[in-house]
């Protein structure tokens, strides 16, 4: 058969990508402002910048940008302590006390490193609790921090309950530091960040400038048009649970180094995917359970992250090798649902 140019049927590139564009057109009208990247084995099939970066000089999002990660930043954790763990320096089943003797929460002899891992030591999240204190008001030294807002008393037995808070990822930060000797921002460049090449990934301060740094923005009701600025806040006291930004191209970096066992070996990637039902199928690193898309069935890892107006998504298919990363620097979508429309919509589900 013989189609004219106008009956030429479209490739199935064409035919997800007006599919995957038709879902980001309609979250553009909600004043969806970001990044979309879909790739498949680690080769890049959407790519899409969409919207204002920084809205005080009206500079739209670009491959120039760097978005901050927040609870992103959480996985990179987690691959630094499996690493630990991989070299024989870490008992995922030791407690807290055998690798930060200065801890003096009643967790110190009682939560895991796995506990730690999984939100699931049992303290008292006045770190989570208390956030304007803990975030926005005053910068902390990570053992400031720590001391003040995650070394209360026991809430839960250890391994019990999933409990989640920046503050169990922060303890585990510090005993990065401890084993190391050394700054965990400096642990993440020399383990992570230079040998994978992640070029435009770093571990953020507040007072930094950085070339190309996303602003947030937030809108406090149904109209997505009114937004603001949150400034009071210090992303300093976040550390290893939420200080770091990155591209899109540079997640899918590290989802590959991840998936691809680039910088763990298998067996250690297969016990961080390995969820814990009684936690509500959280795993290390991410959550891990199963999803449905019509009739396409298939193994979710997923890791969110949120701060201030910035959001971070990032998906990766087990099964099927295919990562989806949607980043925005506004609240007005929520990036959960719209995950899940865009999958649909690449599946032709």
């Amino acid at each position: 058969m013989i189609f004219s140019k106008a009956q030429t049927p479209l490739s199935k590139v064409e035919s997800y990508s007006r599919r995957v564009d038709h879902v980001l057109d309609s979250c553009i009208q909600k004043n969806f402002n970001g990044a979309v990247l879909i790739a498949k084995h680690g080769k890049i099939e959407y790519l899409r910048y969409t919207g204002i970066a920084n809205r005080h000089y009206d500079i739209k999002f670009s491959e120039k940008t760097r978005f901050k990660i927040f609870s992103v930043t959480k996985t990179f954790t987690a691959v630094l302590i499996m690493q630990l763990y991989e070299q024989g320096k870490i008992n995922l089943d030791s407690t807290i006390a055998a690798y930060y003797p200065a801890y003096q929460g009643e967790a110190a002899k009682k939560a895991t490193i796995r506990n730690l891992l999984t939100y699931s030591s049992g303290r008292d999240t006045k770190d989570m609790r208390d956030i304007l204190e803990a975030y926005s008001n005053d910068i902390w030294s990570v053992d400031e921090f720590i001391q003040k807002f995650c070394s209360g008393k026991l809430i839960d037995i250890p391994g019990t309950k999933f409990n989640y808070s920046n503050g169990d990822y922060i303890i585990l930060g510090k005993i990065i530091e401890n084993i190391y000797k050394k700054p965990y921002e400096e642990v993440l460049r020399e383990k992570i960040l230079k040998p994978l090449h992640m070029e435009h990934t770093d571990y953020l301060h507040h007072n930094d400038i950085i070339a190309g740094i996303d602003e947030g923005y937030a809108n406090d009701g149904p109209d997505t048009t009114k937004l603001h600025m949150p400034t009071n806040h210090y992303i300093d006291n976040h550390f290893s649970a939420g200080a770091m930004y990155s591209t899109p191209e540079d997640l899918l970096i590290f989802d590959q180094a991840i998936f691809n066992h680039k910088i763990l070996k298998k067996e250690t990637v297969d016990l961080m995917l390995t969820p814990y039902e009684n936690l509500g199928s959280v795993a290390i690193g991410f959550w891990v359970y199963p999803k449905k898309f019509g009739k396409v069935n298939t193994l979710f890892a997923e890791r969110q992250g949120a701060g201030y107006g910035h959001n971070a998504n990032w998906v990766h298919l087990i099964d099927k090798g295919l990562t989806f990363i949607l980043l925005s620097n506004t609240n007005t979508v929520e990036l959960n649902k719209m995950q899940l429309s865009v999958i649909s919509a690449y599946l032709g589900e």
